[in-house]
């Protein structure tokens, strides 16, 4: 459909048309800043996780290294880079999504202000030239009917039994100035009709098919904004699935790695060093009584 030539007696629609696409663009940089601030959060509550349930302390430490509790910590740190990773994604979503629509909606949104302005201008401008028209037209009538009373008096006066040839003379030529006055505004009023038609039918032939089909464009140009950003939206979440998946490979092989019989081992050494130093302690008490 070219809007110049199938809409250009259709205004209003185009109006509120081209006002709904703009809001839908302005929707969605909304609706990517609020998930952009999905990712913020959940990567704050990832990073609050892995610092509650980090150890802390030189007993803790001892106690992670004799009881092999290193494997869980380094999950936790591989929790912290995931968040980090996320941190980035919302960046990168507000930074090149909404920043960029926000920029690229601002200047449809002036583009659009000013192509409706040229149609109003464009219309201001006719309904100018139709009231010097409508002026023209009255004049030219009150002129011919003041004309048709100068003719009528003429014949009167020369019906008249009374009147001079003076008075015959100056009628006629009171008839004859009133009808070139006739005349002029006749022609006065045809060469305003003509410019009046011609106006018209560059205005609706010529300068709003001109600027609509220049909406048209711009309509066009704001879906593919919109259909782009979707596609952006997705990319950039798949793009960052890589790092992502390192921290949780990270994990994985965190877990694999685990030896279950080193665990029993140290263990077991840690038990032994216990009862060695308790009957170490008994020995040393037994001697003094």
């Amino acid at each position: 459909m070219d809007w110049g030539s199938d809409l250009w007696d259709q205004h209003d629609v185009i109006e509120r048309h081209t006002q709904s696409g703009l809001d839908l663009l302005e929707r969605y940089v909304k609706f990517v800043k609020d998930r952009a601030e999905v990712e913020q959060n959940y990567a704050k509550q990832l990073r609050n996780l892995s610092k509650k349930y980090s150890r802390r302390g030189v007993k803790e430490d001892q106690d992670t290294k004799l009881i092999n509790q290193q494997p869980f910590q380094d999950v936790l740190n591989e929790l912290n880079n995931y968040a980090a990773h996320r941190e980035q994604l919302s960046e990168i979503m507000t930074v090149n999504i909404c920043v960029e629509l926000s920029r690229n909606l601002q200047e449809l949104r002036q583009e659009r202000k000013n192509h409706l302005c040229e149609v109003k201008k464009a219309q201001q401008n006719l309904e100018s030239s139709f009231k010097l028209l409508e002026t023209s037209k009255k004049r030219f009538e009150k002129e011919w009917r003041e004309a048709e009373k100068a003719n009528q008096q003429t014949e009167r006066v020369q019906q008249e039994v009374s009147a001079t040839k003076a008075d015959v003379e100056k009628a006629k030529q009171h008839a004859h100035f009133r009808v070139h006055l006739a005349d002029e505004c006749k022609n006065e009023y045809a060469s305003q009709l003509q410019k009046y038609n011609q106006e018209q039918n560059n205005l609706y032939h010529s300068e709003i098919p001109s600027v609509y089909k220049k909406l048209q464009e711009m309509e066009e140009r704001c879906i593919r904004l919109l259909a782009d950003g979707y596609v952006q939206f997705s990319e950039t979440e798949k793009n960052m699935l890589p790092n992502i998946n390192k921290c949780l490979d990270a994990i994985i092989s965190t877990g694999r790695n685990i030896n279950e019989k080193q665990v029993h081992t140290l263990t077991h050494t840690h038990t032994s060093d216990v009862l060695a130093v308790c009957m170490e302690r008994s020995y040393s008490d037994s001697s003094l009584t």
